[in-house]
């Protein structure tokens, strides 16, 4: 079933739609936050006094079913800056940036994670996948708490249409 009936009524019947804005569900990208966040990466930088971490070479970041990859990962923790590390507050991620959770994923240069709040901002030749289904934009804003995702700028939708008996 394709997931993405919002979008639907703006395809043509024969080929991709174009729009300028659009929203659409994101019921695999939920998360917990409770969940620890593993981060794996070549390197590893620390600035205390600043509350920051750079991660650089092949980041990887896992909290629950929710991954992350990129080039580079600045992460920013919660708390006056050179006091002991607290929770992490906030992600920045550059470079082959992408997001997936089961069937749901996307691409871009850029995204920043903030934790507490469950919002994902991405942003440069975002390219999100959805099973067969593919959508392009210049941005894209998923709230991981409602389940949602807003595509903004020149936004452009490929669905596959279902082939399967009864559906």
């Amino acid at each position: 079933m394709i997931r993405l009936l919002i979008l639907a009524a703006l395809l043509p019947a024969t080929g991709p739609a174009v729009a300028q804005g659009t929203e659409v569900p994101f019921g695999g990208l939920s998360h917990d936050a409770t969940l620890p966040v593993e981060i794996t990466a070549d390197s590893l930088e620390l600035d205390q006094a600043a509350g920051t971490a750079l991660f650089t070479g092949t980041v990887k970041v896992g909290q629950g079913t929710l991954r992350m990859a990129a080039d580079r990962m600045e992460v920013f923790y919660a708390g006056e800056p050179g006091s002991d590390t607290g929770a992490i507050q906030r992600m920045q991620a550059d470079g082959n940036v992408t997001l997936s959770n089961g069937a749901e994923a996307a691409e871009s240069a850029h995204a920043t994670y903030e934790v507490a709040t469950g919002i994902i901002e991405m942003d440069g030749d975002v390219l999100l996948t959805q099973g067969a289904n593919a959508l392009s934009s210049e941005r894209l804003r998923i709230d991981l708490n409602a389940g949602t995702g807003a595509l903004e700028g020149r936004v452009r939708t490929i669905f596959v249409p279902s082939t399967g008996a009864g559906q």
